[in-house]
């Protein structure tokens, strides 16, 4: 089984870019950074967006809200978790 495959969410709890509108610009940023980067770290995506690591945690838990992210704790450091897109298409 692949990492994406791991945190790949059933297909019934998956959400949409529908859900995704009403969020704050920030949460917007943090879902496009990771639908063009398959998965990365909370710290990976405040670098790539050049958005605070506070205003990332609080666009990270809207969006896990909306079940449009999937995340898991990373193999590698045990005190990071790793976050994907997870879109229904």
């Amino acid at each position: 089984m692949s990492i994406s495959e791991s945190l790949q969410q059933p297909e019934g709890e998956r959400g949409t870019w529908d859900d995704v509108r009403d969020l704050p610009p920030s949460a917007k940023l943090v879902a496009k950074v990771l639908e063009y980067n398959d998965t990365m770290t909370q710290q990976e995506i405040a670098q790539e967006s050049l958005l605070p690591a506070r205003t990332v945690r609080y666009a990270l838990s809207r969006l896990e809200d909306e079940k449009v992210i999937a995340s898991r704790f990373s193999f590698s450091d045990a005190r990071k978790r790793l976050y994907s897109l997870q879109i229904e298409s």
